[in-house]
């Protein structure tokens, strides 16, 4: 029997969250049942975790870092994925599971996941062997091959894509593909209303792979899964939070950790320097770990306190030091300043927004400074600018 959890993306991330969570749950009796991993692209590191995926029925997942003071460093093997196919050779079989066993579909397809693919068209449900391009197209022909014969039952979609409202985003693209692709009302309201598009947050810091298949990440984890009505959850398990409220976890991560890492990767930018340099190496650096703390305390801590979340903030920096003097980690600066200047408007820009409607007396300098020097247009209407 195929798994009832279809996944698309192969990303470390995945193998070290997602999956080890449903592993584990497994263990314990408290799974739904394995996944089903799609690889989309023909990436030769991607093809080859496909290949030891198929070629054994387990891989690693080192455990190295610190957890409440205590050094944690353990190799967890991993047994979720059940099956592991190529789009464009297994369609076939991942069409099949799509209407016959799926209950829940996992994503992670990066920044560029979301974007419709210009050759894709409105007459790929009518061609099942067709592989549509983009993540979007092979929702909708999924999902619509299911309607077609279980027209009552549909699915919980849970994205882990770092976009906010991740799952309403998702859903209103694949509603409009459907409606660009002339498919019947009724399908629309299947979507709209059969299938629980799910917002969630993922954090955990997963800094190398391990080859062919594998990952080395932190103990730190946490999948925060807003509650829906109806929603089937891929598993229990205690790293995974239900809440109704996403956007306090959304904020706690995106402006300190995220704003954190975007800080440090400003400063290795703008100053040279070494390319090997990692965030324990900046952590270890006076110079670095003091402008870090300032940003943390003086810019980012305000708008929380203005929030009443003053206390969860503070709990939440304190892991986060942790996490960021993880000795074990090989976290590199070069890796995280890639698409700097997106990351500084989704990580940075949001908070000053949120700080000056809420009038803080803060002046927040060295956040409006980055701003400014990564795009002056928008620093320019982002408030005080700092000279």
């Amino acid at each position: 029997m195929t798994p009832p959890i279809l996944q698309f993306g192969t990303s470390r991330f995945l193998l070290a969250h997602v999956d080890l969570f449903v592993s584990q749950a497994l263990g314990e009796g408290d799974a739904m049942g394995g996944i089903g991993i799609v690889q989309t692209t023909g990436h030769p590191a991607s093809r080859a975790r496909i290949d030891a995926l198929r070629a054994a029925d387990h891989y690693p997942v080192r455990i190295r870092g610190r957890d409440g003071g205590r050094v944690v460093d353990e190799v967890v093997e991993c047994r979720a994925v059940q099956r592991a196919w190529y789009a464009a050779s297994d369609w076939a079989e991942i069409r099949r599971a799509a209407i016959e066993t799926v209950r829940v579909i996992v994503s992670n397809t990066g920044d560029a996941g979301y974007r419709a693919d210009p050759r894709d068209s409105a007459d790929l449900p009518d061609h099942p062997a067709q592989v549509p391009h983009g993540f979007p197209a092979k929702l909708v022909v999924l999902l619509h091959a299911r309607w077609q014969m279980r027209p009552g039952d549909g699915v919980t979609v849970l994205p882990c894509e770092l976009v906010a409202d991740n799952g309403d985003t998702l859903r209103g693209i694949v509603l409009d593909l459907a409606r660009q692709w002339r498919l019947p009302d009724a399908f629309t309201d299947y979507l709209n209303n059969r299938c629980i598009w799910v917002n969630s947050l993922v954090d955990r810091i997963v800094s190398e792979p391990i080859h062919p298949v594998g990952a080395v990440a932190e103990p730190y984890a946490l999948w925060a899964i807003e509650r829906r009505a109806g929603m089937a959850l891929p598993c229990r398990h205690a790293q995974i939070v239900v809440t109704d409220d996403l956007r306090s976890h959304e904020r706690l991560k995106l402006f300190f950790l995220n704003l954190g890492h975007s800080w440090l990767a400003e400063q290795w930018l703008v100053t040279g320097r070494p390319e090997s340099e990692t965030v324990l190496d900046a952590m270890n650096d006076a110079r670095l770990r003091d402008g870090l703390e300032a940003v943390w305390r003086d810019e980012v801590a305000p708008v929380f306190a203005a929030l009443g979340l003053r206390e969860t903030a503070e709990r939440y920096v304190d892991s986060v030091r942790e996490r960021f003097l993880n000795p074990y980690l090989a976290h590199r600066l070069a890796d995280i300043a890639g698409n700097h200047r997106e990351k500084v408007a989704r990580r940075i820009e949001p908070l000053l927004a949120l700080a000056d409607s809420l009038a803080l007396p803060a002046e927040q300098p060295r956040l409006r400074h980055i701003v400014a020097r990564c795009d002056p247009m928008r620093g320019a209407t982002t408030g005080r600018i700092a000279s």
